[in-house]
């Protein structure tokens, strides 16, 4: 039987969409410099870096000098949390045209995040005040913002991520995105916060989404250690063409994106993921996602 490459070189040219660096009024185990140093160690083509609660396109111009000594680029954008307005297109506006490659809709305060008992996010130094951000209104539909919100996205050709709303709310806003010319579409963790199941993940597929799934949380030294074995039955089920990975990682006490990467990248391989099926979900999927290739990756073996 042929062995499979080094992790490391089956995963160079990764890139991770979920990155929770610092600053954050959430404790981090590191900052966006660090972030990328780190990303080097795997020749990463990019790396995006989420904050629930503010524009971290800010943060990126702040550390520009520090970073541009750096081979892996770091990219910005929103989430549309109460602490930015919620569904404030202006705010949208700024960051997509500073730069921002990302608008997250409504994650910690979304409807589904607010009235799920079971998140376990980390604890804040300070009192963080919250409501809940509605995306449809009180007869189902998207409320006006939302599209206001997706016509910048396709201004930009930026990544829309419905964040942590609900599938069937995923799916109104997916929609939008599809008819108004969004190209690049995601939701993450599926079966943490949201509850989404694989038949509704590829119902959001038609509709031109990726799901992306967290090394973090199925990485054996990680904080959740789940069963990578889980996460290899829902790339079969939802398929490599369609699926992405990312880290989720950043957190106080938790492991470094790079390791979880690789630690979790070779249980897959482990257990039957081929190499290249692991590149497309670690490294081509997500690089069209953030924009540093123009088109789709051609299908695993297509």
């Amino acid at each position: 039987m042929t062995s499979s490459p080094p992790i490391a070189e089956v995963l160079h040219g990764a890139v991770d969409l979920h990155c929770h660096s610092g600053p954050n009024p959430f404790a981090r185990e590191f900052d966006h410099v660090e972030a990328a140093r780190d990303a080097e160690r795997l020749g990463m083509r990019g790396i995006l870096v989420k904050s629930h609660h503010h524009n971290t396109v800010m943060d990126l111009l702040a550390m520009e000098r520090d970073l541009a000594k750096i081979g892996t680029p770091v990219f910005g954008g929103i989430a549309l949390n109460a602490q930015i307005g919620g569904i404030n297109p202006y705010a949208v506006a700024m960051s997509l045209r500073m730069g921002g490659r990302a608008v997250w809709f409504p994650t910690f305060s979304s409807r589904c995040h607010c009235e799920n008992d079971h998140h376990g996010f980390p604890e804040s130094d300070i009192e963080i005040p919250n409501r809940i951000i509605d995306v449809t209104t009180a007869d189902g539909r998207l409320v006006d913002e939302v599209y206001e919100v997706v016509d910048l996205i396709v201004e930009s050709d930026a990544l829309l991520s419905a964040g942590h709303v609900s599938p069937p709310e995923a799916h109104k806003i997916f929609t939008a995105g599809r008819d108004r010319g969004v190209r690049r579409m995601i939701i993450s963790h599926p079966n943490f916060v949201i509850d989404a199941d694989p038949g509704e993940c590829s119902e959001l597929v038609e509709l031109g989404a990726y799901i992306e799934h967290e090394v973090g949380m199925y990485d054996p030294m990680g904080y959740r250690k789940w069963d990578p074995s889980l996460l290899l039955d829902w790339i079969r089920k939802i398929g490599p063409d369609h699926t992405v990975l990312s880290s989720d990682l950043g957190q106080r006490g938790r492991p470094m994106p790079v390791d979880a990467f690789m630690r979790v990248g070779k249980e897959l391989l482990d257990r039957g993921l081929s190499v290249e099926e692991l590149r497309q979900v670690a490294c081509r999927n997500a690089a069209f996602l953030l924009g540093l290739d123009a088109e789709r990756p051609a299908p695993v073996g297509g």
